[in-house]
C-alpha cells in the first residue's frame, strides 16, 4: 500500500507540472496610421511577346443546291442560202435495150 499511495502521489506531481500556467501572449495592434504621399510613377514595362497561333477551325456545312436558271432567249432565224450551181447533164442512154430473158 506505501508504495501505491507513492505512485499516485509522483503521478499526480507529474500531471500537475505538465499543466502549469503560461504567461499570457500579448499581442500589440498597430495604430490606425494615415497614408503619406503617393510615390512617383514607375517606368512602363516591357512589352509581352507575341501569343502562339491558335487553332484553325472545323470545315463548315455544305451549302444547299442553288436554283435552277431561267431559259435563254431564242436567237434570231438565219439568213437565206443561196442556190446551189447547176449539175451537168447526164449521158445519153443505150438506143437498143438487151431483150429480158
Amino acid at each position: 500500500m506505501n508504495r501505491t499511495v507513492l505512485m499516485l502521489s509522483l503521478i499526480a506531481t507529474l500531471g500537475l507540472a505538465a499543466c502549469e500556467p503560461q504567461p499570457p501572449t500579448v499581442v500589440t495592434v498597430p495604430g490606425t496610421t494615415t497614408p503619406g504621399p503617393a510615390g512617383a510613377t514607375g517606368a512602363t514595362g516591357s512589352t509581352g511577346e507575341q501569343g502562339n497561333t491558335g487553332n484553325t477551325g472545323d470545315t463548315g456545312a455544305t451549302g444547299d443546291q442553288g436554283y435552277t436558271g431561267d431559259t435563254g432567249a431564242t436567237g434570231e432565224q438565219g439568213e437565206q442560202g443561196n442556190q446551189g450551181n447547176q449539175g451537168n447533164q447526164g449521158e445519153d442512154g443505150d438506143p437498143d435495150p438487151a431483150p429480158a430473158g
